[in-house]
C-alpha cells in the first residue's frame, strides 16, 4: 500500500532507514516503487529481519522515537520473561524441598514402626526427587561460544540464574553455563572459566575472596557480581554485544556536483581526467573513498587520486568552494555528476 519513494524515511522492526536509492528486481535504479513492487533499499542504519513491516515515518527523529520504543517494550518483555522463569524455578525448588521433607518424615515413621514390631520389613529410603528435565537447546553453528560458570547462594537462584541465562537470544552468540553451583566463588571456579574461551564467572549473592580475584586477574577471568537479576541479565547482555564484531556503517559526509570536465597531461605524456566541481553539502576529502552517481545510478566508488583547488594541493573542500578531481581507475565521469564522500563508523550489533 502507498509508494516508497528516494529520501523517505521508513522503520521495520527496530531498524529505520532514509532511502538514498533503490534498485528493482534487474539491479536498475528506481525513483519510486508502488504496490506490489520488489526493490532493493539501500541507507538501512543496520539490517531488519525478514517479515518485519515496513512503515513510513515522519522524519528521522519520529523513526528513532518508534526504534527505541519497540527496543525498550522487547527488553520489557524478556526481563518480564526472565523473572516469570527465576520464580516458577524457585517455586519447583520450594515444592520439590517440601515433598523431600514429607517424604524424610514419612520414612521415620516407617523405621520407628519396624523396630516397634509394627512392620515386617524395613522400610526403603525414600527417592531423591528430580528437577523436570530441560529442554535441550537448539543446536548452533558458527556461533560464537560464551562459557559461563554460575555460583550462588541456594541452588533454587544457581538453576534460575542458569535458567533465564539459557533463554538470552542465541541467533548471533550464545552463553554455554558449563558448571552452576552452590557457595563462593573459589579457585577451582575460575580455573573451570578460564579453561575456555574468555569465560566468566556469575555471582549472584555470594563473594570471591582475595586469592580467588588474583586467581581470576592472572588468568584474565571476569567475575560478575549481582544481587539483582535484573542487572545481571543487562550487564551479561552487555557482555555478549561486546563479543560482537560491530558493523560497519557507510555515512555521507559531503557532496560536491561536477561542473566541468578537464583533460590534461601529466609528466610522462600521460593523460588525466579532472572534474571541476562545486561542493554543495557538507565536505569532500581526499583522505575519504567517494561515490559517482548519474542520477540515480551509481558508476563508481572508490578513492580520490588527487584533489586541488586552482593548482594547489588541498586535503578537503568545503562547501560553497570549487575545486579539481580525479579518481583511481575511473575516468567516466561528465558534467552534472553527482559525487559523494564518504566516511564509515563502527556501530554496536544486538542480539536480536
Amino acid at each position: 500500500r502507498g509508494t516508497l519513494r528516494v529520501g523517505d524515511v521508513v522503520v521495520a522492526g527496530t531498524a529505520w532507514c532514509k532511502v538514498r536509492a533503490m534498485a528493482d528486481d534487474r539491479g536498475c535504479a528506481v525513483a519510486a516503487a508502488g504496490p506490489a513492487s520488489a526493490v532493493r533499499v539501500m541507507g538501512w542504519k543496520e539490517v531488519p529481519q525478514a517479515g518485519d513491516m515496513v512503515l513510513q515515518a515522519d522524519g528521522e527523529a519520529q523513526a528513532k522515537s518508534v526504534v527505541d520504543s519497540r527496543v525498550e517494550r522487547r527488553k520489557g518483555s524478556a526481563r518480564l520473561a526472565a523473572v516469570a522463569a527465576v520464580n516458577a524455578q524457585r517455586r519447583e525448588a520450594h515444592e520439590r524441598d517440601d515433598g523431600e521433607r514429607v517424604d524424610e518424615r514419612a520414612h521415620r515413621k516407617a523405621v520407628w514402626e519396624f523396630h516397634n514390631g509394627l512392620r515386617d520389613a524395613y522400610p526403603e529410603p525414600p527417592a531423591p526427587k528430580q528437577a523436570a528435565p530441560r529442554s535441550a537447546p537448539p543446536q548452533q553453528q558458527l556461533v560464537p561460544v560464551v562459557p559461563v560458570v554460575i555460583k550462588g547462594d541456594v541452588s533454587g537462584t544457581v538453576e534460575a540464574v542458569a535458567s533465564a541465562l539459557r533463554q538470552l537470544p542465541a541467533k548471533k552468540i550464545r552463553v554455554n553455563v558449563i558448571s552452576a553451583g552452590v557457595g563462593p566463588v573459589s579457585e577451582s571456579d575460575v580455573a573451570l572459566a578460564g579453561s575456555g574461551c574468555q569465560g566468566v564467572v556469575v555471582a549472584f549473592n555470594v563473594k570471591a575472596d582475595k586469592r580467588t580475584q588474583a586467581a581470576a586477574k592472572r588468568e584474565g577471568v571476569d567475575i560478575m557480581s549481582f544481587r539483582v537479576i535484573y542487572r545481571l541479565l543487562e550487564d551479561v547482555e552487555k557482555l555478549l554485544v561486546s563479543r560482537l564484531e560491530p558493523i560497519r556503517v557507510e555515512e555521507i559526509q559531503g557532496e560536491a556536483v561536477v561542473q566541468e570536465i578537464f583533460e590534461i597531461t601529466l609528466k610522462g605524456n600521460v593523460r588525466a581526467i579532472i572534474a571541476g566541481s562545486r561542493v554543495t553539502v557538507g565536505s569532500v576529502t581526499k583522505a575519504a573513498r567517494v561515490r559517482v552517481l548519474r542520477g540515480d545510478k551509481e558508476l563508481f566508488v572508490g578513492d580520490v587520486s588527487s584533489l586541488k583547488n586552482v593548482k594547489h594541493d588541498i586535503s578537503e573542500a568545503t562547501k560553497g568552494q570549487e575545486f579539481g578531481v580525479s579518481f583511481a581507475g575511473f575516468e567516466d565521469v561528465k558534467e552534472g555528476d553527482t559525487i559523494q564522500s564518504l566516511r564509515y563508523k563502527e556501530v554496536p550489533q544486538k542480539l536480536v
